[in-house]
């Protein structure tokens, strides 16, 4: 019997072999008697080897760093409880837009109707980093926005209360903060290390499945997938193929050697579940909206001031350009620190300092990376001739200032924003005073009381508040019970809100 007849015969044993494994598994299962046989096996071994940024050739293994990371990455569970829910659905409509379907997942954030079910808690499910020992967790803004109550479940399963430090919904980032010490981290790195095709963990909690890791490359750099509608959103995402699901947003991704690179944020999909393209916000714009946040307390954001294209194949035809990339500027903005420093329409930026700009989210992520007031390297293409020019960006109020939240301390325990109404806001409702509740965190104002976005405080324990400050000395000064009246601009009435201030 020759090679090839020997081949086929042995094939159509083992088909056979396979085909009777099945059957008979079949039969003994339909009458209720399952036979399991244990193989026992050798370990695994390291087959598949890669090259590390040093040119040496070592195994590719990822248990080492799923075991590092896991340690790190947190279950965040945010519930929307009481009249706050049924006020909000007002804005978050029933049928998600299909963008946000991809990383909300309908089935983990069920947006009832108020007629329907009025005080039924709505809970969402997400992931998140744990980057310092002292408990300050960086997630998405998305997985903790308008939450009454947070909590933090870690890999060991301890569970804490957690409050919210800041959030930048211009890049879809939160930090928030749970009363524990001692944590494991996981470290950042420079995301503009990252290479396209370099290995790569995305870990998080997706579908209700705690502790997941799964492993993928980097696909692309610098994606805009125009999921952020803020008017100053950033978007150059990280594109990867690792698996990443409704649940995981706000989780890592992490190269091999445990480095976060990125916080997980969306997908790319027709049916809301995986299909092939994760997107993660690069870790150096998390490290700079992190800092802020600790440092200042709101987010500083640096502005060119101009409108931009990416260059590509069409553009470069239709404006003659002699190349294919780069951020084409198409407009400036009105007194923007583009134009005062001598940026004009036409001009091809290719680099901020040291970073090289292929297209606009290049540009976005760039500049997302420095504060008002820093002075920039911009270099640029106009008329084929390259050109350097030095550029101070302003803030988004068109000066170089930084802003810097007042009492970020007890803002942080009531989980609010607070501004002082305008004369234009005033006369309108016929008041001389009041304090406007602009933006509600997860805090003792949600978890408390039933107070909604736009409350004007007139009133703190019977003395009337004139100022942001003169009602911050008040809060800080007080220990006990607080009572707070004031309106709201839409309904008619006077609302009335109590809650307690540890001393």
């Amino acid at each position: 019997m020759n090679t090839v007849n020997l081949k086929t015969l042995m094939g159509s044993i083992l088909g056979m072999i396979l085909c009777i494994g099945i059957y008979h598994f079949t039969i003994n299962d339909n009458t209720n008697t399952v036979k399991i046989e244990h193989v026992t096996a050798s370990s695994g071994h390291n087959a598949v080897m890669t090259i590390d940024n040093d040119g040496s050739i070592k195994p590719l293994a990822f248990t080492n760093t799923a075991e590092e990371v896991l340690e790190a990455v947190v279950h965040i569970k945010s519930t929307q409880t009481g009249n706050n829910a049924m006020i909000n659905n007002r804005r978050a409509p029933r049928n998600l837009p299909d963008p946000f379907k991809d990383f909300f997942g309908e089935q983990f954030f069920r947006f009832e109707s108020p007629r329907q079910i009025p005080n039924k808690p709505r809970v969402g499910t997400g992931s998140g980093v744990i980057i310092n020992d002292k408990g300050y967790i960086v997630t998405n803004n998305h997985v903790i926005d308008n939450a009454n109550d947070l909590e933090v479940t870690l890999h060991d399963n301890r569970s804490y209360k957690a409050t919210v430090i800041g959030t930048d919904p211009t890049t879809d980032l939160a930090l928030i903060q749970i009363k524990a010490k001692g944590l494991p981290t996981v470290p950042l790195v420079n995301s503009e290390d990252i290479k396209i095709g370099e290995w790569v963990l995305a870990v998080g909690n997706p579908m209700g499945l705690n502790s997941t890791v799964t492993a993928g490359i980097v696909s692309a750099k610098g994606r805009n997938i125009n999921i952020l509608k803020e008017k100053f959103a950033v978007e150059s995402f990280i594109q990867t193929d690792a698996a990443i699901n409704p649940g995981n947003s706000g989780g890592a991704l992490v190269n091999l050697d445990g480095g976060l690179i990125g916080i997980n944020t969306a997908i790319a999909s027709p049916t809301g579940s995986y299909s092939g393209y994760g997107f993660a916000v690069p870790s150096n714009i998390v490290n700079k909206v992190v800092e802020d946040l600790l440092t200042y307390g709101v987010v500083q954001r640096g502005v060119l001031g101009v409108m931009i294209r990416s260059v590509d194949g069409n553009l470069a035809k239709d404006k003659n350009l002699q190349v294919n990339e780069g951020a084409y500027v198409d407009s400036l903005l009105e007194n923007s620190a583009a134009g005062k420093a001598g940026i004009k329409i036409g001009d091809i930026i290719t680099k901020v300092n040291n970073a090289t700009i292929r297209s606009s989210p290049d540009l976005q992520a760039a500049i997302a990376t420095y504060r008002p007031g820093d002075e920039i390297k911009v270099s640029v293409l106009r008329d084929d001739k390259p050109m350097d020019i030095k550029v101070i960006l302003i803030n988004t109020e068109g000066n170089s200032n930084i802003i810097e939240k007042e009492h970020k301390e007890v803002l942080t325990i009531l989980g609010a924003q607070l501004e002082d109404i305008d004369k234009k806001t005033a006369q309108k409702l016929d008041i001389d005073h009041g304090v406007k509740v602009s933006k509600l965190y997860a805090g003792k104002l949600r978890r408390y009381t039933q107070m909604r976005e736009g409350f004007i405080i007139t009133i703190i324990d019977g003395q009337k508040v004139k100022s942001k400050k003169e009602l911050m000395k008040k809060l800080e000064s007080k220990k006990g019970g607080v009572m707070l009246e004031g309106i709201y601009e839409d309904i008619p009435g006077e609302y009335y809100y109590a809650f307690g201030l540890g001393s």
